[in-house]
């Protein structure tokens, strides 16, 4: 949980006693004290001010300042992930391009030209001022994948809706060795067999797919008896193709009859046979 919440950082004037235990640098004790200074003297409008908190010394503050965010404070940088002792590079970037610090957040092209080299000093190589910049690109930004809504087919509640041929969104509940089940919304989970899960061969279901993965999906089976829903994942489902292969009984047979008899030796022609057999 401390790395989730340091990756992503904390908005301290909103941020529960128990979310802040697990910002570096903090603990139980600081968080609630942070909670309580918050509650009596209103949100913080500046990192500089959590020095005003009791007992949170320069150390604490060291650890914690770079995952603590202040939102609409006094320092656009207080909102990003730059920490508070590299304030002073991105304001002397700011000055050598003759613009000010929320002009660099906002113009890419101001930052392409910036020469980071020119920055380096014993506390920030290279690597720092990337990550500088990089901040500065998407402050405040969330490091999370961006959440995908889903949402079920409207018209299918229960599994006598389901009909082969149907195409419907699902989530994947299981993965097994002989295939995965897929939740698709009918409080009966289907199975796609490990044969239909990709227009591919398949030898490790694992390879494909994967708990929570949101899919598409075809209805191949309802059995309503037994509560068995088989599914695919193929663009053409194998079972189709065998369905379209198959040719009826007799016109197979038809042809079969017809290629026979085109391919059957012609009697050979001999006069003197017929001369004989008059």
């Amino acid at each position: 949980m401390t790395s989730c919440v340091n990756a992503v950082g904390v908005e301290v004037n909103t941020a529960s006693e128990q979310l802040l235990t697990y910002v570096s640098g903090l603990g139980p004790q600081l968080a609630k004290t942070i909670v309580a200074h918050r509650d009596d003297h209103g949100p913080f409008l500046s990192r500089g001010e959590l020095m005003m908190v009791p007992r949170l010394g320069p150390k604490a503050f060291e650890q914690a300042a770079g995952f603590l965010r202040i939102r609409n404070g006094k320092n656009p940088l207080d909102a990003s992930a730059v920490h508070p002792e590299s304030y002073s590079i991105v304001e002397e970037m700011a000055k050598d391009l003759d613009c000010s610090v929320v002009d660099l957040i906002r113009d890419a092209e101001l930052r392409q030209r910036i020469d980071i080299s020119k920055y380096v000093t014993e506390r920030a190589g290279i690597p720092t001022l990337n990550d500088i910049l990089a901040e500065l690109a998407k402050p405040g930004r969330d490091p999370r994948q961006q959440f995908e809504p889903f949402a079920f087919a409207e018209d299918v509640n229960t599994i006598e809706d389901l009909r082969p041929g149907m195409r419907l969104p699902g989530i994947i509940t299981n993965v097994t060795a002989f295939g995965a089940f897929v939740d698709i919304g009918v409080h009966q989970d289907g199975l796609v067999h490990i044969s239909e899960l990709a227009d591919r061969f398949v030898r490790n279901p694992r390879e494909v797919v994967k708990v929570h993965q949101h899919v598409t999906v075809t209805v191949l089976d309802v059995d309503l008896n037994r509560k068995r829903i088989s599914l695919s994942m193929r663009k053409v489902p194998e079972q189709s193709r065998k369905k379209t292969d198959k040719k009826p009984r007799q016109e197979k047979n038809a042809n079969e009859k017809s290629r026979r008899e085109t391919n059957r030796p012609k009697p050979f022609n001999n006069p003197f046979a017929q001369v004989l057999k008059k």
